[in-house]
């Protein structure tokens, strides 16, 4: 098995809705959700910052992790924006299928 849910914080809905279709369309992602409503707390440049934000969950292959990262960051409003990768520990089987045949396309091996 080898989904992966990545986390990326945007700075509003909107935002996070146009990147999630784009990765979508890509086929980068099987599934982006839009969680509206997210307050971060961070350092930033030696100082602790507080934002509204968005975070987006991303449903992908470990084989388009690399890809989609890429595309965050060219897409992205943010300097350094958040990518984070967690491996799916399991998940119904059928789910994960999909997932893997959402991200496939002609130029993909079959993992």
């Amino acid at each position: 098995m080898s989904a992966r849910l990545v986390l990326c914080a945007c700075p509003d809905a909107a935002t996070a809705a146009a990147l999630g279709r784009a990765l979508v369309d890509a086929r980068l992602a099987a599934c982006a959700t839009v969680l509206p409503g997210a307050t971060s707390i961070y350092r930033w440049e030696g100082r602790i910052e507080e934002a509204q934000e968005a975070v987006l969950l991303i449903k992908t292959w470990a084989d388009r992790v690399e890809a989609l990262a890429e595309r965050i960051r060219a897409e992205h409003p943010y300097e350094l924006p958040e990518v984070v990768a967690v491996e799916a520990a399991g998940g119904l089987a059928g789910y994960l299928a999909w997932i893997h045949a959402e991200t496939r396309t002609t130029d993909t091996p079959a993992a």
